[in-house]
């Protein structure tokens, strides 16, 4: 009788040895779509669900984005590379910087669409 319990256990612990690859696998899914659950929740409640506009909910008003920036102007992505183009580069930076550096990073409106120059002066 006490060989039969022997077996049982031994046919128990070699079933999960074989079988210890799927474990993992089925673990690893289990623990990525928990994962994915909770990061959808914080995308949701955060309120970045409605700032993306890649969103197919969002094809109507895509149009109506200004994507000009008048502000700032590109810098070339080819050209010489010499003093003069290293020191452009650096005044549009520091220009940039000055900027990021006037906001009050961990004061009450880090995020209010002035500080972030993204405000629209015609409804004001």
């Amino acid at each position: 009788m006490e060989d039969k319990i022997v077996e049982t256990a031994v046919e128990a612990k070699s079933f999960i040895h074989k079988h210890n690859f799927l474990v993992f696998i089925t673990l690893s899914l289990l623990i990525s779509a928990v994962v994915v659950y909770v990061s959808m929740q914080m995308y949701n409640s955060s309120g970045a669900a409605q700032l993306d506009l890649s969103r197919p909910g969002y094809v109507s008003v895509r149009s109506q984005v200004d994507t000009s920036d008048n502000d700032f102007p590109t810098y070339p992505a080819n050209g010489e590379m010499n003093k003069g183009a290293i020191d452009d580069f650096r005044a549009l930076f520091k220009k940039q910087a000055q900027k990021i550096e006037a906001v009050d990073a961990f004061g009450g409106s880090p995020l209010d669409p002035t500080a972030l120059g993204i405000s629209d002066t015609s409804t004001q």
